[in-house]
């Protein structure tokens, strides 16, 4: 999804944006007067596009993808880094994914020694071309066939190929119990959620609905899903889905946020917004669920923090960047939350990472 970045914030000059400088304090790095969640906030990483940052186990280190084409960096690539160590983010991060292909979604297993991530090197060495721009102006963006889920250790070796079948299978994030993954997969010909052990065994189907289902987290008590949908209703959303689907593309303008077991059951739609609510996560109650929306955008931009209760009610926006703000996550001690943005970023395309204090 953070593929998704990119090209939005291309359409940024279009749509006459700029920082309100008037609002946001470039020493505490908030929009003073409201975010009033957030406190302590450090930047983490200085240009380029970061982003999907998640903690380990312990609290202590931080997985995330990172490009860079200014120093060549082509194609997203998964790193690591030492919350707590005494070199910056730049200097200490450690690349674990192969260098080759397309990587996204890392996620740390238990004993935090072994990272996950999906990557296409299997399938083309090379960085995987971007979808063309259509004719019809609509944004989407590419299941690239080659993903496959991986484990990796610390020094960039690989242990463990934990999905083989045919198509798309990426988007893997670890149960708290640390028992469980669940990921997002074509195998079944639509892009449904699935769960597997840690091992890659005992794969179950999750969701069966025809629409894109994807960047999924499990609650705190291991029992639930978050995830984002797609739900192509009317004749021509379903045509226009299908035959997106056959030529490898999705088009993520328009989703909202469910709820499940992690067997399917109880399924929920908690949110009924405009435009596209993803990148979810469980708050520390389980209770709540912290996600990004461009609800209140009429072209695009911007994307902000929001958080809903589980029943849908209580929404409650958390960020009021003039850009882009996503992928939040909490740590495991729900002491602190980190997430991409472009506040800071003196005008350029570039998403960094933030991690601040979270206050109740």
């Amino acid at each position: 999804m953070k593929k998704y970045i990119a090209s939005i914030l291309l359409l940024a000059p279009l749509l006459s944006i700029s920082q309100d400088k008037t609002r946001f304090n470039k020493e505490t790095l908030l929009y003073e007067g409201e975010e009033r969640h957030l406190s302590n906030v450090q930047q983490l990483t200085f240009g380029g596009d970061n982003a999907e940052a998640y903690f380990s186990f312990d609290n202590k280190k931080l997985t995330y993808q990172m490009r860079n084409k200014s120093k060549g960096m082509d194609c997203d690539q998964i790193y690591y880094f030492d919350l707590y160590s005494k070199t910056n983010v730049e200097s200490s991060s450690k690349l674990i994914s192969t260098g080759t292909g397309r990587t996204t979604c890392s996620y740390f297993l238990p004993g935090d020694s072994l990272i996950l991530y999906a990557s296409t090197f299997l399938g083309n060495n090379e960085c995987p071309k971007d979808p063309e721009r259509r004719a019809d102006g609509k944004y989407v963006w590419a299941i690239y066939p080659d993903f496959d889920i991986f484990v990796s250790d610390l020094n960039g070796s690989i242990k463990t190929q934990l999905t083989n079948t045919p198509g798309y299978d990426a988007e893997a994030t670890v149960s708290p119990d640390g028992k469980m993954i669940v990921f997002t997969s074509m195998r079944s010909g639509d892009l449904e959620l699935y769960t597997m052990g840690v091992d890659g065994l005992n794969v179950k189907q999750v969701t069966n609905q025809l629409g894109y289902d994807g960047g999924a987290f499990f609650s705190p008590d291991s029992k639930h899903l978050i995830f984002r949908a797609s739900r192509p209703k009317t004749e021509e959303e379903i045509k226009e889905y299908n035959e997106l689907l056959k030529d490898g593309l999705v088009m993520p303008t328009k989703m909202s946020l469910y709820t499940c077991d992690i067997d399917g059951s109880n399924l929920k739609r908690i949110t009924d917004l405009p435009n596209a609510s993803w990148a979810p996560f469980f708050h520390p109650s389980g209770k709540k669920v912290i996600f990004a929306s461009n609800y209140k955008a009429t072209r695009g931009l911007p994307f902000n923090l929001m958080m809903v209760d589980l029943d849908g009610s209580n929404l409650e926006q958390i960020t009021f960047d003039t850009m882009f703000d996503a992928f939040p996550m909490f740590s495991p001690d729900g002491k602190k939350i980190i997430f991409s943005s472009n506040r800071n970023n003196n005008g350029t395309h570039d998403t960094n990472l933030f991690i601040a204090d979270w206050k109740n």
